[in-house]
């Protein structure tokens, strides 16, 4: 009897890949594809490759690590292919995965991706398999979530409330942190991690580091930011330690310092790494903390740090620290400043801008002026995968696109082809 070849076929994308700049030719100009003859030189800087270490990305927007609540044991699944998959097809230059636990209890709902044991990784290869096939870069945030971890994914919380607990796959004995202090009062209190503890964990993030060069990563990004483990040590509104990761900025700042440190001896030196940082905490000062919390300033001298550490981009974000947070009022690229201080106080190294920001002029005015290396898109991506393809059109430049999504371009006029 003979067996069928179930094997699946797949047309590899050809030249650059979806999202990069490309010359029309005589063909697609007489279909209508563009009306222009050629690129601008030079492109708009959005368009411009960049290199980090041995990595040359096709274009300067990147996907920003979103939490997506799909995952079972912190497997990766199906959905994560599909979902990482458009990104890849529609041009963006480098997609970064949620973030995914070190450790079981390392992450923020029992829903979350994970990276803990050598299990994750064939499906994980996959996907990473599938975005270097269109020419895409693709990364993964390394997190712990600290005090934060053994919640419900947003959609749950209707039914099970904020909290996960032991019968919807939670683990409330087992939430931990710098200190015993809870991120408010409906959340687990933590219990306090001991040195032990803390290198247990900071090994677990160097071991994840091994799988995603395994699975065949091209960038490790330590989440630092939004109140989860690393950031709640580096703030003093969730640090009261008096040991050597506590008190001073030099102690803590320790924990990230060693962990980046940590994965920078395992993940190969051609490949870049970068740190998510919350600049700022945004918390008003207070007599037990004059700082309010972690600062703009701090940011900027443990970036200095970092980047001594072999950190080769901190991608500036803020808040999460506190329920206490006072954001100023929001507007389209409110945290770009805050990356372009980065840039200008550490030029050697580099820095991404996130946060509102949702169309291509705006994100490269930004590159234009400056103030970011890359442009880290969230929910933009949400709501419209297409970002890529369609800013390159409102930038005034022709972009390839997926070998089998090229029939379906804009036209200036109507042809049959």
């Amino acid at each position: 009897m003979s067996i069928a070849n179930t094997s699946i076929f797949y047309q590899e994308q050809h030249g650059l890949g979806p999202g990069s700049a490309v010359e029309p030719t005589d063909s697609e100009i007489k279909q209508g594809f563009t009306t222009l003859t050629s690129n601008p030189d030079p492109l708009p800087k959005l368009f411009q490759p960049l290199t980090i270490r041995g990595l040359k990305l096709k274009n300067r927007a990147v996907v920003s690590p979103m939490c997506m609540y799909s995952s079972q044991d912190g497997f990766a699944t199906n959905f994560h292919l599909v979902h990482i998959g458009q990104y890849a097809l529609r041009g963006l230059g480098l997609t970064i995965m949620e973030a995914a636990g070190v450790l079981p209890e390392g992450r923020i709902t029992p829903n979350c991706l994970g990276i803990w044991k050598d299990e994750h990784i064939d499906k994980l290869k996959q996907i990473v398999d599938f975005v270097h096939s269109n020419k895409g870069a693709i990364g993964i945030q390394l997190a712990h979530a600290g005090r934060k971890s053994s919640t419900n994914a947003m959609w749950l919380m209707k039914e099970q409330g904020a909290n996960a607990d032991e019968q919807h796959g939670g683990w409330p004995d087992n939430v931990v942190g710098p200190s015993a202090i809870p991120f408010n009062e409906h959340s687990y209190e933590p219990k306090e991690l001991s040195i032990k503890e803390i290198r247990r964990i900071q090994n677990a993030f160097a071991d994840s580091a091994v799988r995603a060069d395994i699975a065949g990563f091209d960038v490790i990004e330590i989440h630092g930011a939004h109140g989860y483990l690393a950031h709640q040590f580096l703030s003093p509104i969730s640090n009261k330690r008096t040991d050597e990761y506590g008190g001073s900025f030099e102690n803590r700042i320790r924990f990230l310092v060693e962990t980046a440190r940590g994965i920078r001896k395992v993940w190969p030196k051609e490949k870049p790494l970068f740190v998510r940082l919350s600049i700022t905490d945004w918390v008003a000062p207070s007599e037990d903390i004059p700082t309010g919390g972690w600062t703009e300033e701090e940011s900027i001298e443990l970036a200095k740090i970092l980047s001594k550490e072999g950190v080769d981009l901190i991608d500036c974000s803020t808040s999460g620290s506190s329920p206490k947070q006072q954001l100023p009022p929001l507007f389209p690229g409110y945290q770009i400043p805050f990356a372009a201080a980065i840039k200008k106080e550490i030029p050697a190294l580099l820095s991404g801008a996130v946060g509102l920001i949702t169309d291509a002029k705006q994100a490269n005015d930004a590159l234009e002026a400056n103030s970011a290396d890359l442009i880290f898109l969230g929910r933009v991506l949400l709501r419209n995968p297409n970002f890529v393809i369609d800013g390159a059109a409102e930038l005034g430049i022709f972009p390839q696109s997926a070998h089998q999504y090229e029939r379906g371009r804009q036209k200036s006029k109507l042809t049959f082809v």
